[in-house]
């Protein structure tokens, strides 16, 4: 079962948004539900402190959590979507917020990744897919798209292709910006990893801004 959860970062409408399968459960944390409206969607619940949601009006079931707790808004919603049987999370409003929110997401979805779920984190003109040994990636994408590789940890046996600058069972260490900044070609791209955990973004076009 799909779930998108709605974060509060930046939401742009594209086409590769458009194109995603539609979500069996929605789930807002604060802000994010926002963005139900732009995408046309009913959220199912609505998580929180709510201490970003001033002069929103949501018609959503709340499940409101003190201000003072040890979990961000983004991973009580996560709770909730895995509580009703959430299978894939497609995190929406992921990028161009806050940078340590975005950062959380990056890498809680690593985190939710390695325990088997499925993860996508977009902005609509952002992606960003987890990459780990156990869960290659193919991705059917445009052409002369930026694509970038960020490697959360040293990477070993990193084999990618369908970008202009192919690699083949490379080693990249911690944080490098050797794989920043590809381009993808029209064919399908592949990313394999032996070892480690790295996260694949892809930049596209936008024809829409909603601002939070």
């Amino acid at each position: 079962m799909i779930a998108w959860i709605l974060v509060g970062g930046r939401l742009t409408l594209t086409p590769m948004l458009a194109a995603l399968p539609r979500p069996a459960l929605v789930v807002a944390a604060d802000g994010g539900a926002r963005h139900a409206a732009a995408l046309g969607l009913v959220v199912d619940v609505w998580v929180g402190d709510f201490d970003s949601s001033a002069g929103l009006d949501v018609d959503a079931p709340r499940e409101i959590h003190p201000a003072a707790k040890d979990e961000t808004d983004a991973e009580l919603a996560v709770r909730v979507a895995l509580k009703r049987g959430a299978t894939t999370l497609v995190f929406i409003g992921a990028f161009g917020g806050r940078f340590d929110h975005t950062a959380a997401l990056m890498l809680g979805g690593i985190r939710r990744a390695r325990d088997g779920w499925p993860v996508i984190l977009t902005s609509g003109d952002e992606w960003g897919w987890p990459l780990l040994p156990a869960a290659p990636l193919s991705l059917e994408l445009k052409t002369e798209l930026t694509l970038s590789v960020l490697a959360f940890s040293d990477l070993r046996g990193l084999s990618l292709s369908g970008v202009r600058w192919p690699l083949r069972r490379a080693d990249v260490p911690l944080g490098s910006g050797w794989t920043v900044s590809n381009e993808t070609t029209g064919e399908a791209v592949s990313a394999t990893l032996e070892d480690g955990w790295g996260m694949v973004t892809v930049l596209v076009g936008g024809t829409e801004m909603v601002d939070d």
